[in-house]
């Protein structure tokens, strides 16, 4: 065995590990304790907290090899326990049972792409494996059962709970469901946020890595209510580049701030348009707004997606581009926004009653 071979020398170099998909460093996530020599030979446990596909994993093992050979190692071999903890709530709030981690997808205004974009963010992180719930908490305006092409009302248990329908791989409840479709709520805020909780806690909710609810635009007293009271980890704000925009996402980062809710990044909707004619890239509504905002409030930047017509096309007919149009560019975005937000969940602090899940993979 190389005198190089040690627990110290592996933990440092595994600190330059890096997801496969989207390349941020995820090699903190070591312990000594997930390290055992066999002479040569290096046994690793790693828990990553956020699922990976096969195509994942044989690129983890890949730089395993790689960043130990330097230092003698002949063989590596990973147990990888895949799967997603329950992460800290709001104080004062507990998680709802059957689900690990609720996410908000926000916007300081309305108009934005918000729905669109947490309805391909659910699509996308269950595509990597995770089961993922959608809760339409856009009161006034809800559009999940649209963009999901789901009709009817839900099924009602026996224990009087709402049975929320599945489509896409995906469970969603919608305040849209419950309602005529032309017919408005002409509701105030102490009642909507009432329905909400309703919608939340008397849904039978299958057990949900992941529920992202789809927040109601701006920041005044329904959002401001939702977000005090909605036991979540973490929100995603959606903004175009302009600048009318983006002073209303600034609005949002406080909202959430002050209310005790981790930002886990900005997602700049409409950051250009490419014409489907002649290819000719505009940048319609102002150019990296979203991307300046977000080092300017250190908060991460999620991605840039385009102004397509796809997009809309495909939303329009209940099917989501991220599951329609898998291998698109835009998919390609959307699938790596999704995993920039379950590997930012997987680092925020962890709800200690619960215990971590057990799903090995041994390679």
């Amino acid at each position: 065995m190389s005198a190089q071979l040690n627990s110290a020398s592996i933990l440092e170099q595994l600190k330059q590990l890096k997801d496969p998909l989207i390349g941020v460093p995820i090699g903190h996530k070591f312990k000594q304790d997930d390290i055992r020599l066999d002479g040569s030979v290096v046994h690793l446990r790693f828990l990553p907290g956020y699922h990976l596909n096969d195509q994942d994993v044989a690129g983890l093992y890949a730089q395993f090899q790689q960043l130990l050979e330097p230092l003698g190692a002949t063989n590596v071999r990973l147990e990888l326990i895949t799967g997603v903890q329950i992460h800290k709530v709001q104080d004062g709030l507990k998680p709802i049972e059957t689900v690990k981690n609720i996410i908000a997808v926000a916007s300081g205004k309305g108009g934005v792409g918000k729905s669109t974009t947490a309805v391909n963010l659910a699509v996308a992180l269950a595509q990597f494996g995770a089961r993922v719930g959608v809760l339409d908490a856009d009161i006034y305006g809800p559009s999940q059962p649209i963009l999901l092409g789901v009709k009817g009302k839900p099924d009602i248990n026996q224990k009087q709970q709402m049975v929320p329908p599945k489509a896409h791989g995906v469970w969603v409840n919608s305040f849209g469901f419950l309602i005529e479709e032309n017919q408005a709520a002409i509701w105030r805020g102490p009642m909507v946020v009432q329905v909400m909780n309703q919608l939340l806690t008397m849904t039978a909710w299958p057990d949900l890595d992941y529920l992202i609810v789809d927040m109601p635009p701006g920041t005044g007293d329904i959002a401001l209510s939702l977000a005090q009271k909605v036991p979540v980890v973490g929100s995603v704000i959606v903004t175009t580049p302009q600048d009318i925009a983006l002073l209303d996402v600034r609005k949002g980062a406080s909202m959430f701030e002050k209310v005790n809710v981790p930002v886990l990044g900005i997602v700049e909707n409409m950051s250009v348009h490419i014409c489907s004619h002649c290819g000719h890239a505009e940048h319609i509504f102002g150019e990296d707004g979203g991307k300046r905002l977000a080092q300017e409030l250190q908060l991460d930047y999620l991605g840039g997606l385009p102004l397509d017509i796809k997009v809309r096309e495909n939303s329009d007919r209940g099917t989501p581009i991220v599951e329609s149009e898998q291998h698109s560019e835009i998919s390609r975005i959307y699938q790596q926004l999704a995993r920039k937000v379950a590997v930012n969940v997987s680092n925020l602090k962890k709800d200690m009653a619960h215990k971590f899940p057990s799903i090995v993979v041994k390679r």
